[in-house]
């Protein structure tokens, strides 16, 4: 939350958490972060998070109750990317395959009993 509402950086824009791994010794923490835009917002993005890192380790601090306050450090997870592109990969692919498949599959209309032609 703190990423959301207290940063006043502009660099920082579109940055979502998606997960953080923590060391067993709670003295490191890796903070997954999927970002939306180019490479070049990624990248800006990125370097903001790490210019507020210490920042954001005190907002840790004076949540969690431990001896030490994890170190963060972000890390672009490319997962939700390469999701979208798969999903986009696949609907070039399979509207063309459904498409196919529904003209060999057409079922045929009924004919009436009645109609004499």
């Amino acid at each position: 939350m703190a990423i959301l509402t207290e940063l006043r950086d502009p660099r920082i824009r579109d940055v979502t958490v998606t997960y953080v791994e923590v060391s067993g010794d709670m003295r490191q923490a890796k903070v997954h972060v999927s970002i939306m835009g180019d490479e070049g917002q990624q990248t800006l993005s990125l370097r903001g998070l790490q210019h507020a890192a210490g920042f954001l380790q005190q907002k840790v601090g004076q949540r969690i109750d431990t001896r030490y306050t994890p170190r963060l450090k972000f890390v672009l997870d490319q997962g939700v990317k390469n999701s979208i592109e798969i999903g986009r990969i696949l609907d070039e692919v399979l509207p063309a395959e459904a498409a196919d498949a529904s003209e060999d599959t057409e079922t045929p209309q009924p004919t009436d009993p009645t109609d004499t032609d």
